[in-house]
Formats: C-alpha cells, structure tokens, sequence
C-alpha cells in the first residue's frame, strides 16, 4: 500500500442507526448508514448498550461485503468516542482501560459508548490500530470556568467537542494560521446548540447543551432556577419524564409542537406570530451565548464560526450575523460532518502530524 494512500474505517454509531465510511485519508470512498428498526432495538430496551455490539458489528461486517471492501488494506479504524471521563482533545487509541470504562457506563449509557468497542473489534484481526477522536467528555477549562454559583456543584464540560474541534481547526488551516494561534467563538447549532471559547489551541469554555445556554428545536437550554425547582418537586413528573421534557421535548417543540426547523420557518413566513417571536428568541438567546464567550476571550475574537444542521437556515444565518458581526466576522459550515471528523483524527496521526494519545 502507498504509505500516502491511508485506508481508513469509520464507525459512528447512534440510537438508531450505525453510519460507516471507508477513507482514503481525507476523501470518503464509501459511505453507509445502517438503520435500526424498532422491532430490532426493542430488543436491547431493558440492557446496556453494549449488548448491542454483536448486533451491530455483524451488519457492519455484512456491509462491508457486499461493497467487497478488504479490511486487510486498512491502515487504522476509527470510532466515535463515547461518556468517558474528562480528557484532552485529541485522538485515542483504544486500549482496556478505556473499553473497561465505556463497559462501567459510569457516566452514561449512550449508543455512542459503542464507537471504541466497535473500532476495535474490526481492527483487531487485520491488525491495525483503532482509535477514537475528541469524545463529547473532552476538557480543557481552566478553573476559573467550572464554579457554577453553588459549592458542590461544578459546571459540567459535555459538548459537540467532535464537531467543533475539526471546524476550528479546518478554519486554521484554510486560513493558513496555527488553530494554538488563534481566539475563535465556534457555536454549534443542532438538535442541541454548544457555543465554544477557544484559545491557545484548547476549548476553554463550551455551554453544556443539556443543562444550559441556548435552547433548539428540543433541549430547554438554561432554566429559571426556582420553577425548576417547584416542577421538580410538584409530583406531576417522574425523574425520566422531567428529563425527556427537558431534553427531547424542550425548546421550539414546547413552543410550537415541531422539531423541524425548516416548518417553523415556513409558519414565520405565513405571519404565525407564536413562530416568529420564538425563532427570535433562539437567535436572541444564541446571540448572547456568543456575546458571553467573546466575554471570556476579553473580547479579542479572530473569526466566530457557525456550524451544524440549523446552519444550512439562510435566514437564521442571516438573523444571527446582525446581532453578531460586529464581534468579529462571520463563518459558515453548515452540517456537522463528523465522520469526515473522525478521518481527519486517525490521519493525523497516520502522518505523524499528532501523536496519539493514551488513556490514563
């Protein structure tokens, strides 16, 4: 194989798909998205995730034949990073600590705890190395930034780390400057929204989406205190029941009963006055999220840069660079291609332009 020519796997797994790419290094040559049918997942309802491996790794494997792609040939594979505990960013290798970990689920179940499992079940045979890069649990806040308020309850550093990395490094390199050069804002706006302070090369600071800043199309963003506090102890709501309606069933949905940015839209268009003042309020909440990491950057700001799946919304682009322009300029990179990510992280290290780190 041409040492230049990388062979790269990709596993992304969700709640219920697994997405799959091969690479040759940066530029997909294969891409496929597994979907899990409910009557599959039911299944799995009452255990852990990782009882879902074998599952998965067999129409991954199935995958792979019918596309006659030769795991011989490959040279790393790569899988999402899953709840692990805080960390540098960076790519992973795999190794038993980390598996031993995601396998405790100490911080979480989630689907994505199968991204190194995975990763290494299929590079274990050829063999070749697996890693992960730059899981949500990636921390490098200083201490200044975890004092919440309340003695005992630190803030909480749990981000779109995977996304957000990969675009303000790609900003770097498309604008020929080193990323540990540079200040940058980097908000990433989907289903839930992180807004990012970056520094000297490390995300000082980052919204935690599932417990504060601005609130998406279903995540509440941050609450009033006390009437949290009331809801909580109402008994109108069990744990599980508080935590979807916070989660999943926040934001536009309790507004407007959609998740889907582009109806909302469509209702402002047609004068649906309930749609227009909460499309504001979210670009007024992000906007100010923005306004506060340019706060922790002492409001000396190189570029803001807008990614994720609200961004390819020309209006809310538009909507958001009146409130913030004036900050620094503006970016777009629409959508959040994080197996595009994951490539670039194992390649980096194929290269040798980043060494790969160990799981301590």
């Amino acid at each position: 194989m041409n040492e230049n020519a990388f062979q790269i796997l990709v596993i992304n797994p969700g709640s219920t798909s697994t997405k799959l790419a091969q690479f040759t290094n940066a530029v997909p040559i294969l891409t496929e998205t597994l979907r899990h049918s409910d009557e599959e997942m039911a299944v799995f309802a009452k255990s852990p995730v990782l009882a879902q491996l074998d599952f998965r790794l067999e129409k991954i494997l199935s995958t792979l034949r019918a596309h006659h792609v030769d795991l011989q040939n490959l040279a790393a594979v790569v899988g999402r990073g899953g709840l692990l505990k805080p960390l540098e960013s960076g790519t992973y290798r795999v190794n038993d600590r980390m598996l031993d970990d995601l396998s405790r689920a100490e911080r979480g179940e989630h689907a994505s705890n199968l991204g190194a499992f995975s990763a290494q079940s299929l590079a274990e045979p050829v063999p070749c190395p697996a890693f992960i890069v730059d899981p949500v649990s990636v921390d490098e806040w200083p201490p200044v930034a975890r004092l919440s308020g309340l003695a005992g309850m630190e803030r909480e550093c749990l981000s779109h780390a995977l996304n957000t990395k990969a675009i303000a490094k790609r900003f770097a390199h498309e604008h020929s400057q080193p990323y540990n050069e540079l200040r940058l804002i980097v908000a990433h706006l989907g289903s839930g929204i992180s807004i990012s302070a970056h520094e000297n090369g490390k995300m000082i600071d980052v919204t935690n989406s599932r417990e504060e800043g601005a609130f998406s199309t279903e995540r509440a963003g941050s609450l009033p205190v006390m009437k949290l506090v009331e809801l909580c102890f109402s008994g109108r709501f069990s744990r599980q029941e508080l935590e979807a309606k916070i989660f999943r069933e926040g934001g536009i949905y309790s507004y407007l009963g959609t998740k889907d940015l582009e109806e909302v839209l469509r209702r402002k268009l047609a004068h649906d006055e309930v749609a227009q003042l909460v499309f504001r309020a979210m670009i007024y909440q992000i906007s100010k999220e923005i306004g506060a990491m340019a706060a922790v950057l002492s409001g000396q700001v190189d570029a803001i840069l807008l990614t994720g799946g609200m961004v390819h919304a020309y209006e809310m682009v538009e909507a958001l660079k009146k409130r913030i322009n004036w900050i620094a300029p503006v970016f777009t990179y629409p959508g959040e291609d994080e197996m595009r990510a994951l490539a670039e992280g194992g390649l980096r290290v194929l290269r040798g332009e980043e060494t790969a780190r160990e799981y301590l």
